[in-house]
C-alpha cells in the first residue's frame, strides 16, 4: 500500500536520514512511501493540500518554528497524523496542544523510528477504513465522510463541498451514492446530496447546511424531513 508523507525539516542530512527510514521499513513491511521535503514552516503551510497520510515536524524549524506551524496546519487539517521530530524532549511534550501522535527524537535512529512508524501506520489503518480518495486531475485528495458538507452535480461533474474545500471531480450523484454511507447522505433535489450530520435548519424550500442554503425540492422535501427525523432519532 502507497502512503504519502510530507516531511518539514531544515536540514537536508536530517531530511535523508528519515527518508531511508521509510524506505528500510516499507521494504520490510510492503509499504511504499511517496515523500515531499519542506525546508520550512512557512514553505509548508503555504504549499499545504490535504493529501498527505502523515506529516513529520521538526520542532526546531528556522523562522516560524515546528509547533506553531503545527497549530496552523491543524486550522487547515485537524485529522491528517502529526509526528514531531525533536532533540527538545521538553518541548516536545506539548504536542497535545496540536493533536501530535507521537515524537521522534534525534538523532533518529531506526529501531526507535521503527517502533513509532509502526503504531502510526496502525492508526492510519483504522483511519483509512472510513476514508474517502478524491481524484482531481493529477492531485489525490483524501477525507471522510464526516467532513463532507454536500455533493453537487452540474453538467456531469461533481462538486464535493468539505470542510479542506471544494473538490470537483468528473460523474453523477449515483456513482458518488455508492462511495458514502448509506443513510447518512440524503438527495434534497436532482442537484444535492446533503450530508444529515451538517443539516442546521429548514425553512420552507430551503435547508442550511453548515454556512449555506441550498434549495430543497417539493416531490423530496418529505422523504428528506423523514430521513433527517430518523438521523437524529439514532443520535439518541
Amino acid at each position: 500500500m502507497n502512503y504519502q508523507i510530507a516531511i518539514v525539516e531544515n536540514e537536508k542530512d536530517e531530511m535523508e536520514l528519515l527518508r531511508s527510514h521509510f524506505e528500510k521499513w516499507g521494504a520490510e513491511n510492503g509499504h511504499t512511501f511517496e515523500i515531499r521535503w519542506f525546508t520550512g514552516g512557512e514553505q509548508f503551510l503555504i504549499e499545504y493540500r490535504p493529501v498527505y497520510d502523515m506529516v513529520l515536524m521538526d520542532i526546531g524549524l528556522n523562522g516560524i518554528n515546528g509547533m506553531e506551524t503545527a497549530l496552523e496546519l491543524r486550522k487547515a487539517d485537524p485529522s491528517v497524523l502529526l509526528l514531531f521530530v525533536t532533540n527538545m524532549v521538553s518541548f516536545a511534550v506539548r504536542g497535545y496542544e496540536a493533536n501530535a501522535f507521537d515524537f521522534l527524537v534525534k538523532p533518529v535512529s531506526y529501531a526507535g523510528f521503527a517502533l513509532k512508524i509502526a503504531r502510526a501506520m496502525h492508526q492510519l489503518s483504522l483511519h483509512r477504513e472510513g476514508e474517502l480518495l478524491i481524484q482531481t486531475g493529477e492531485d489525490l485528495y483524501r477525507t471522510t465522510p464526516s467532513r463532507i458538507f454536500y455533493v453537487e452535480v452540474q453538467n456531469h461533474h461533481v462538486h464535493y463541498h468539505t470542510a479542506d474545500g471544494v473538490f470537483t471531480v468528473y460523474g453523477n450523484l449515483k456513482q458518488v451514492e455508492g462511495r458514502l454511507p448509506e443513510g447518512l447522505f440524503v438527495r434534497c433535489n436532482s442537484c444535492y446530496l446533503v450530508n444529515l450530520m451538517h443539516v442546521r435548519k429548514i425553512q420552507g424550500s430551503q435547508l442550511q447546511v453548515g454556512e449555506e442554503w441550498l434549495q430543497i425540492s417539493r416531490p423530496k422535501r418529505k422523504g428528506f424531513v423523514q430521513a433527517l427525523n430518523d438521523y437524529i432519532g439514532g443520535q439518541h
